[in-house]
């Protein structure tokens, strides 16, 4: 049996110069790459964690809404932070969209491709018949 496999683009210049999608929907599976802060319209990246987190996020919303998902579907999320001090104020929006799925979670702290981000957010998802 053949699934269906094709990738979400968000239109980022990251994408083209190194070669991944945003997200890939392999039959049921979505699989978002690792998505930072940066607002892909402007190409800017807020200083203040707490908002990159929400970026991340809104970033991470588009893909799934493309690719007929929502975070209602998320199964697995992971946190890349270079400060793990960064993390806990990031809690409030963080749980804004995750407290009522309840994905399995990991949060790692780790360099990331530019020290102007300070947050990382991956998620799996699984869609559902609704």
């Amino acid at each position: 049996m053949t699934s269906e496999r094709y990738p979400i683009l968000s239109g980022s210049s990251f994408e083209e110069a190194i070669g991944y999608a945003r997200a890939v929907v392999d039959g049921d599976w979505i699989h978002v790459s690792g998505t930072t802060g940066y607002d892909y319209r402007t190409m800017t990246i807020s200083e203040d964690v707490v908002e990159q987190a929400a970026q991340a996020l809104r970033n991470i919303g588009e893909a799934l809404e493309q690719a007929g998902s929502s975070f209602a579907d998320v199964v697995r999320v992971r946190y890349l932070l270079p400060e793990r001090a960064d993390f806990e104020p990031c809690w409030p929006v963080l749980s804004a969209c995750f407290r009522e799925v309840r994905p399995a979670a990991t949060m790692m702290v780790c360099g990331l491709a530019d020290p102007a981000m300070r947050i990382e957010i991956e998620v799996e998802a699984r869609r559902r018949v609704r």
